[in-house]
């Protein structure tokens, strides 16, 4: 398993062997992203589950450092202490992966103590509102810390991903494809472009303020390609992300056998998805490709 917070979409989203288990509203920091202590932000990047603290308490307990107080939260309780920042019910600690960047020094998310907890039902979910943790509502964060483990991966991710058909999305697709492909990797213009994009249902990722970092799309016959991210955008679980997405429309509309064509330094990351190699590989628009297949579970 797996999970991936989107701040600008104020979603988790909870994996298990790339297939979406559940998608949650949350409320991230009204401050918006960041690493550094004191910021009253909430982090980006790879980290994992600390700690699971909390079970078997009554939802709605309230916790101060992480301990339970024996309150049990109510308007009457918030309304006695109407400055407090609720923690309730379930506590999932998270620590930084990225050293320098979440980990270690003035920018260690454990050290900040930055959690996904429970909140009182007031507070609304779907918007920033935090002081830097993930807030959720008590029956997710209840159903989440059931179903997760200690050290699962948490992706936070100041993108969001979205789908949508050719006519919405063609002018950010193509401006990303022309990037990748044919300025960085000198794909002839005739070849990148066809005439598969009209009928494809395609993914576009989006940083929080709206502009276009990638793309892929997704064929009727189940085949996914033209995957592609930003250069600055690499490594921080954007094309999971699209990828993700794809197959996420594929399932819904009831695919379960898909197949891509990965340039062949990629295959080992579309391995991770269950993605197996066929024959040998081949060489097109003068890159060496593997063709690769997967199939889902009715």
């Amino acid at each position: 398993m797996d999970i991936f917070i989107s701040l600008p979409a104020q979603t988790l989203e909870l994996y298990e062997a790339g297939s979406l288990l559940q998608r949650y509203s949350v409320s991230t920091a009204k401050n918006g992203a960041g690493e550094k202590n004191g910021s009253f932000c909430t982090p980006r990047g790879k980290h994992i589950i600390r700690a699971k603290i909390g079970a078997g308490q009554p939802e709605n307990t309230v916790f101060v450092r992480r301990r339970p107080t024996g309150e049990i939260w109510t308007r009457d309780l918030s309304n006695q202490f109407p400055g407090r920042d609720w923690i309730l019910t379930r506590i999932l600690w998270l620590s930084g992966l990225e050293i320098r960047f979440n980990r270690l020094g003035g920018v260690d998310t454990m050290r900040r103590y930055i959690y996904l907890h429970g909140s009182p039902d007031v507070v609304p979910m779907g918007e920033p509102g935090s002081i830097g943790c993930v807030r959720m509502r008590n029956c997710d964060i209840i159903e989440l810390f059931d179903r997760v483990k200690p050290y699962i991966t948490v992706n936070l991710g100041d993108y969001r991903i979205e789908c949508g058909d050719w006519p919405s999305v063609n002018v950010h697709a193509q401006a990303i494809r022309h990037v990748v492909f044919i300025q960085e990797q000198d794909v002839p213009r005739e070849m990148e472009l066809d005439e598969s994009d009209i009928s494809s249902h395609h993914a576009l990722a989006y940083d929080a303020q709206g502009k276009a970092i990638g793309t892929g799309r997704l064929l009727p016959d189940g085949h996914i390609g033209r995957i592609a991210v930003l250069p600055e955008w690499r490594g921080r679980g954007v094309g999971t992300g699209l990828l993700r997405c794809l197959l996420e429309v594929a399932v819904i509309s009831g695919k379960r056998r898909f197949a891509l064509n990965a340039q062949s330094p990629a295959a080992g990351f579309y391995a991770r998805f269950g993605f197996r190699s066929e024959g040998a590989e081949f060489v097109e628009a003068g890159i060496s490709h593997q063709k690769m297949t997967l199939s889902l579970q009715a």
